[in-house]
């Protein structure tokens, strides 16, 4: 495959003049043409290099057709390449097929390539390891069902086992169990009942029976079997004592909306190999999960959808990175909602921003707070205002991480709410009682906002849109949002950057690239532009240039060492030693659904010499977690050098 050149400044403004004169002479024949030579006009204005190095630049990266997916989850690797995970895409006829699909960009050459998938981890949780592989868990087992669209009653389906001398039992697919009145209902999987054990309490033996849960599925259709109470349900083939020993119950049975179900398959992403590698699996299955590393190297897995699309009530669980193995954190209970966004910080505690994505209580987990996960306990953090509005919400560690500050921003109400709003607050958390204060409004309400921290200390937002999933209601047109600010944490301020030209809403991410531009991908809006008409997935790719890029020529990092130590001195060879002024650590992202927990920039203790600069690693675990890092030196003009992989031990 070829890598795509794009053409030249010259050959494009030639390009654009050119048009401009014909178009100008077809319009004096044809008035509607007017609207074409604006678009020229646009072009032109676009590319002056005044406006560039104000502004910044938008452009189209042109994507082979084979390799066009639903990007549902992207990260960048410490190889420089862009790993894009579409899953089952939310796509209920590729989920059936098992048609999942993973595809690998380099911004180097343009090339794409094809990841096997194994399974579907479309809706899953990641995050970096401190090897530089991305940790993958949960997904999605089992797609929702509309209610309009569930012919066979159905429900959870407790099978209970009260003998503790037969070993567990195994109930095949299909198996039939009955209610008092005869409906019948068939298992939708296999499920394994575990023997009930014998305990003793107050010197009296005691038996627990053992239980595992399955869905039942009514075999007639309509509302016949429809169970709105609790009732016991009798499995068939059984006779004697087994009748009585095995049983099922279920609180109800109904044709009732199913939610996404969980999946519990774990993988770490090899950057080298470029393939899935399969860990032990979560002790709970996970749809929608956050997934965050702590100061051990070991990774909390939070919240999601379990199965049977139950939100989980608080149980988290530890994966043990050395032994690559999950474990039930049965310690850390605490209960959030949906892809929370959640921030390490310097002292090892864990804040939650409020963010969040989709799923839980429209109470219960949605107060911000810092969670110390040594002691199990939560400090409220106060101030937030419109806190019914977080839902699709982003926050972002803001430039230097080392001042501990988080921005929230926009976001909307919870579910299919039509509301959204441009509130950004800002919380301190170095202050003794922190407590988040009035930002600056952005332009406009937002939902599914992309912020992106840039080498030079600012940070791009970018897409999202004022209504749910990129309309209001039906009949309205899409709300998608393209205009995009930087935001300047040293003024407090957003700076006008150029406009997007793709709607990014729900399912979009945006990534900073080593070269120091913005990959922007995906946006799943539910209706198309005129909101009469059901939406598609939207797969063109957009890159952004910043303004820094069109300000002279570049630093450039022509050695230095590949691993850097924390509290350590080192040295990295540039012929722009003298001007350079700064030098920034930026953890790569990995982002879904506007929930990014790695990325981060660390500023450096920096010293221009003659042929290089020195610069030193803050000492805290917290502040600079153990993994790969794009080194950033930075010129007296703003001007950021190519990105040079470190791996901070």
């Amino acid at each position: 495959m070829k890598p795509h050149t794009p053409p030249s400044l010259a050959r494009r403004l030639t390009s654009g003049l050119a048009t401009l004169v014909v178009l100008g002479v077809a319009v004096v024949a044809n008035r509607p043409m007017v609207a074409v030579a604006g678009d020229a006009l646009h072009t032109l204005k676009i590319n002056r290099q005044s406006y560039k190095e104000t502004y910044g630049l938008w452009s189209r990266l042109p994507v082979p057709g084979d390799f066009k997916v639903n990007a549902i989850h992207a990260a960048l690797l410490h190889t420089g390449k862009v790993l894009i995970i579409a899953g089952s895409g939310n796509n209920r006829d590729a989920f059936e097929e098992e048609s999942f699909r993973t595809v690998l960009y380099d911004p180097g050459n343009d090339r794409f390539t094809e990841v096997e998938t194994p399974s579907d981890v479309f809706c899953a949780g990641h995050t970096f390891l401190p090897d530089g592989k991305l940790l993958v868990a949960g997904g999605t087992k089992s797609y929702e069902v509309l209610e309009a669209d569930v012919e066979h009653a159905a429900g959870v389906m407790k099978i209970k086992n009260e003998s503790p001398d037969d070993g567990p039992r195994t109930f095949p697919k299909g198996t039939t169990l009955r209610s008092a009145t005869g409906q019948a209902y068939r298992l939708r999987n296999e499920v394994v009942v575990p023997a009930a054990r014998k305990m003793t309490h107050a010197g009296k033996v005691v038996t627990h029976a053992g239980e595992a849960e399955a869905w039942a599925d009514a075999v007639a259709e309509g509302d016949g079997p429809v169970v709105t109470a609790p009732a016991q349900y009798s499995i068939d083939g059984l006779t004697g004592p087994e009748s009585r020993n095995l049983y099922g119950i279920a609180e109800k049975i109904t044709r009732e909306k199913q939610e996404y179900g969980g999946d519990k398959t774990s993988y770490e992403f090899d950057p080298v190999t470029e393939r899935y590698v399969r860990t032990g699996d979560m002790t709970d299955h996970r749809w929608y999960p956050t997934l965050i590393g702590t100061n051990s190297g070991d990774v909390l897995a939070v919240s999601g959808l379990d199965q049977f699309g139950r939100i989980l009530p608080g149980r988290n669980e530890r994966y043990l990175t050395a032994e690559r193995r999950w474990v039930a954190a049965p310690g850390l209970k605490r209960y959030f909602p949906t892809y929370p966004g959640l921030h390490l910080m310097a002292d090892g505690r864990i804040f939650y921003s409020g963010s969040n994505s989709g799923y839980g209580s429209d109470t219960e987990g949605r107060t911000p707070g810092l969670w110390n996960v040594e002691r199990n306990t939560f400090k409220a953090v106060p101030g937030l205002r419109d806190p019914q509005m977080n839902e699709t919400s982003s926050s972002v560690l803001l430039p230097p991480a080392q001042e501990q500050r988080v921005m929230i921003l926009g976001g909307g109400g919870v579910g299919e709410s039509e509301q959204s709003t441009a509130r950004t607050d800002i919380v301190d958390l170095n202050e003794r009682n922190p407590r988040y204060r009035p930002g600056p409004d952005l332009p406009k309400p937002a939902r599914y906002l992309s912020a992106v921290v840039l080498p030079d200390d600012t940070v791009l937002t970018t897409g999202g849109s004022s209504g749910y999933r990129g309309g209001v209601y039906r009949g309205a047109p899409r709300s998608d949002l393209f205009n995009a600010q930087i935001y300047h944490p040293d003024r407090g301020v957003f700076a006008t950057a150029a406009e997007s030209t793709v709607g990014r809403n729900y399912h979009s991410e945006a990534i900073l690239l080593p070269d120091g531009r913005v990959i922007t991908l995906g946006g799943d809006p539910l209706y198309d532009k005129t909101g009469e008409n059901a939406g598609t997935f939207e797969q063109r790719i957009e890159i952004y240039s910043p303004p820094y890029l069109f300000r002279g020529e570049r630093p450039r990092i022509v050695s230095g060492p590949e691993a850097v130590s924390r509290g350590e001195e080192t040295y990295f060879g540039t012929p722009e030693g003298p001007r350079i002024v700064s030098a920034r650590l930026v953890r790569p992202s990995a982002v879904t659904h506007v929930t990014d927990v790695d990325q981060r920039s660390v500023a450096l203790k920096v010293a221009g010499t003659p042929y290089g600069a020195r610069v030193t690693v803050p000492e805290k675990a917290g502040l600079v977690p153990s993994g790969w890092y794009m080194l950033f030196l930075v010129d007296d003009k703003g001007v950021p050098s190519v990105a040079r992989w470190v791996r901070v031990r």
